[in-house]
C-alpha cells in the first residue's frame, strides 16, 4: 500500500521565504546596533581648576628624658635625752713643774728572742763514724717478743746529733714499724758511741740517721 506525500506538508517549497525573512531580520537588527549610541556622557572637567593640596607635616622623634630619681631624703634627727650631768673639770694650768723631779718612763719594751738557729750541721768535712760499726750495733738489738709474734719485719729509721764528744743527743724515729721494734731501736742508738764530725778541724755537732733492721729467722 503506497502513501502519498501532502503538498501542504512539503517545507522545501517554503525554504527560499524562510531565509528571505531570517535576512531581513538581520538586517533590521544591524542598523539597530549600529545608530545606538552606548557611551557614556562624561561631564566636562575644568583641568584648569587649582587642585587642593594637601600639606604633610613632618614629625619630629622626640626622645623622653629619663629624670633622675630625687635623691633621699636626710635622716630626721631625734632627740635623745641625756641624762648624765658631765662635770666641768679644773685644769690648774699655775701648777709648778719641777724639772729636777724623776720622770716616770714607761717601762722597757721586752727583748724580742732571737731566732733559735740551727746550731748542727747537716754535711761537713768528715763525718761523724760509728765506732764497732752497723753490724756491732745491730747485734746489741733484742728482737721485741711482741713483734716476733706478730712476724713483724722492717727497717726502723732514727735520726739524732752527734755532739762534739761524739754522744747522742735527741734522738727520735723517723719512721717506724711498731710491735716494738721503735723503741728498741731507739734503745740501741742511745748506747751507741761515735767519733765527732769535724768542720775545720773543729769538732763540730752534726745531724745524723741510721736504719735498724729487724729481720726474722726462718
Amino acid at each position: 500500500m503506497s502513501h502519498r506525500k501532502n503538498p501542504d506538508a512539503d517545507l522545501k517549497k517554503y525554504y527560499t521565504v524562510f531565509l528571505e525573512i531570517g535576512l531581513i531580520v538581520t538586517l533590521v537588527v544591524s542598523l539597530a546596533a549600529v545608530k545606538i549610541d552606548f557611551r557614556q556622557e562624561v561631564k566636562d572637567v575644568d583641568l584648569t581648576k587649582e587642585q587642593e593640596v594637601v600639606e604633610m607635616e613632618e614629625i619630629v622623634q622626640t626622645k623622653q628624658i629619663e629624670k633622675p630619681p630625687p635623691p633621699p631624703r636626710p635622716p630626721v634627727p631625734v632627740e635623745v635625752p641625756n641624762d648624765e650631768i658631765v662635770e666641768d673639770q679644773v685644769l690648774d694650768i699655775n701648777a709648778e713643774l719641777d724639772l729636777d723631779a724623776p720622770l716616770d718612763m714607761p717601762p722597757p719594751p721586752p727583748d724580742q728572742e732571737e731566732d733559735n738557729e740551727e746550731d748542727f750541721f747537716v754535711v761537713v768535712e768528715n763525718m761523724p763514724e760509728l765506732i764497732g760499726g752497723l753490724a756491732g750495733l745491730q747485734q746489741k738489738v733484742r728482737y721485741p717478743e711482741m713483734a716476733r709474734k706478730a712476724g713483724i719485719e722492717g727497717r726502723v729509721i732514727i735520726q739524732f746529733i752527734v755532739n762534739e764528744q761524739g754522744k747522742v743527743e735527741d734522738p727520735r724515729v723517723v719512721r717506724g714499724i711498731g710491735g716494738g721494734c721503735d723503741e728498741e731501736a731507739l734503745r740501741a742508738v742511745k748506747e751507741a758511741s761515735f767519733k765527732p764530725g769535724r768542720q775545720r778541724g773543729n769538732p763540730v755537732r752534726v745531724q745524723y740517721s741510721l736504719p735498724i733492721v729487724f729481720k726474722l729467722q726462718n
